[in-house]
This record gives structure tokens, sequence and C-alpha cells, in this order.
């Protein structure tokens, strides 16, 4: 099977696959095979970090599919062991070697950790500039920033984000964080974009599912593409890892985009952690 992902553009010129491969809670020994199957089916985009412990997995993954590492977008993120800024280089260079790749195309602040390091996250953003400014990343963001620790950083810095990785789905849209991003030029990728399974038994979803003849799974997906959204469903499966690709040949209409939307429950529907508070650092 193959299929056209469309392209997001990023605020670097770079272009982002809509459509990724997220490989969180996949077991090592699992990764590269089922990367290898999802490239096989026509991803182009696979999103890994340093503390999944999979990255080595992923480079093997895209190696074996035998597509070059030009047609493959490359997505990790810093630890959060790792934000003083010569741990953020010595890390950064562990995630290139054990890809086994010069670059990865979009590599990111796992969590802004307001509550560690002194708050201090601007530093460990200037040291992610240095990636981009030799070529080691093409394109550098953040994950799980609030708002303030994006004005925080459009303050104190001089390149802004190309992507924030934030929990997002039907309920928890995460509306403010969304909207920030869009008027200032930041892409929303939405984590957990099923909300780990809880949405797909939801009445609304099932109603909306038999209607056009879809999957729960594929509903949702659908939503996030045209919210604009980038999007990365996780599975080891390879039936689901097609379905997830086979939401670019229908779409919702307003109406049922809406009713969708209206599952929201604020932060009630949050099944993360709060990036306020999160403050876990690996051993």
């Amino acid at each position: 099977m193959t299929s056209t992902i469309p392209d997001i553009p990023l605020n670097d010129g770079n272009p982002i696959p809509q459509l990724g491969f997220g490989v969180f809670q996949i077991d090592p020994k699992d990764t590269a095979d089922a990367v290898r199957t999802a490239l096989d089916v026509g991803y182009r985009h696979v999103d890994t970090a340093e503390m999944y412990g999979n990255e080595a997995e992923v480079g093997q993954g895209v190696r074996t599919a035998g597509v070059a590492r030009e047609d493959v977008f490359i997505t990790s993120k810093l630890s959060n062991a790792c934000h003083r800024p010569d741990d953020a280089r010595t890390a950064f260079q562990a995630t290139l070697d054990a890809l086994r790749t010069d670059y990865v195309d979009l590599f990111l602040i796992h969590w802004p950790l307001p509550t560690r390091y002194d708050g201090d996250f601007v530093s460990t953003w200037k040291v992610l500039e240095e990636f981009r400014a030799d070529g080691r990343a093409k394109s550098i963001g953040v994950s799980n920033f609030q708002v303030p620790h994006l004005e925080r950083l459009a303050a104190e810095t001089e390149v802004v984000p190309a992507v924030n990785q934030i929990e997002a789905h039907p309920y928890f849209p995460n509306d403010e964080v969304r909207e920030y991003g869009a008027r200032n030029g930041i892409v929303t990728q939405a984590w957990s974009p099923i909300a780990q399974g809880a949405v797909l038994g939801d009445p609304t979803i099932a109603d909306i599912a038999e209607q056009v003849g879809r999957t729960p799974a594929q509903v949702v997906l659908r939503w996030h593409v045209q919210r604009g959204d980038v999007i990365f469903p996780k599975s080891t499966t390879p039936k689901r890892i097609e379905e997830n690709i086979g939401i670019f040949d229908f779409t919702l209409d307003d109406a049922t985009m809406e009713r969708i939307t209206l599952l929201g429950r604020g932060e009630a529907g949050r099944q993360g952690a709060h990036p306020d508070t999160f403050d876990y650092i690996p051993a």
C-alpha cells in the first residue's frame, strides 16, 4: 500500500509530513520491525526521543526498510536529564550516533521542566539553536510548552520554535496553546491523538464512524488532520499501522468536526502530566 501524506510547511521553510509514526512505549526489541512496516506502507516520518530508549532501533528500522535517509523525516527529543548546555550537546551527539545519521530533521526540548534547573529552559533552547545553525538539526522545536514558556522564549531568544508537540485530542483540544502557535507560526504536533485509546469508545465517535464508514481511530485522526495538527499514532500491529494511514481519502464536514470538538472536557480531559509541574528526570 502507498499513501500520499501531505506536508505542512514549518516557519524555517522546511516541510514536515503531517502524519508520522510514533514509537513511544514500543519495546526496543519490537521497534525496528514496527518502523520498517510503517515505512513499507507509506509513512515517511518517525517520532522518537532519547527517553524512549529506542533511537538505535528506529535507525535500524529505517535502514532495513531500504528507504533513502533523505526521504525519511526523523524527530527526536532531548532527555530531561540533559538540559544543561554541555549535557545537551553530549546528548544530542548520542542521538545522532544511536540513529547512525549525520542529522535529524527535527529536535525538540522534550519538557520545559520549569521547576528544575532554576527554571532555565532558555539556555537549553539556545543550545538547540546551535544544532540548527551547524545543520545537525534541520529544524528545532519544543514539546509540552505552555503559552508562558513560549512567550519567554520569544522575549529572550532569536529563533521561534518550528513545532510545539503537545497533548491534544478530542477530550483535551488544548486550544489555548494551539491558538498561540497558530498566531506565531508554530506548528502543533498532537501527542496522544486518540487519548491513549480513551476516545475510541465514545458514543459520538462511534456514531460518526458508522456514518462515514470508517473506524473510530480514523475519524479522530481525520479530525486532527483537518485542524492542521501533525500527528503520529503509535501501533505495533501491521493492520493498525495500515489503518492509521488511511485517513487522506475522506473528509468530515463542519458539523461533524464541531461534534467532535464539543467533546472537550477542559483540564479534566488531560491524560498526561501538566507541563507546569511535571519534573521527571530519568536516573
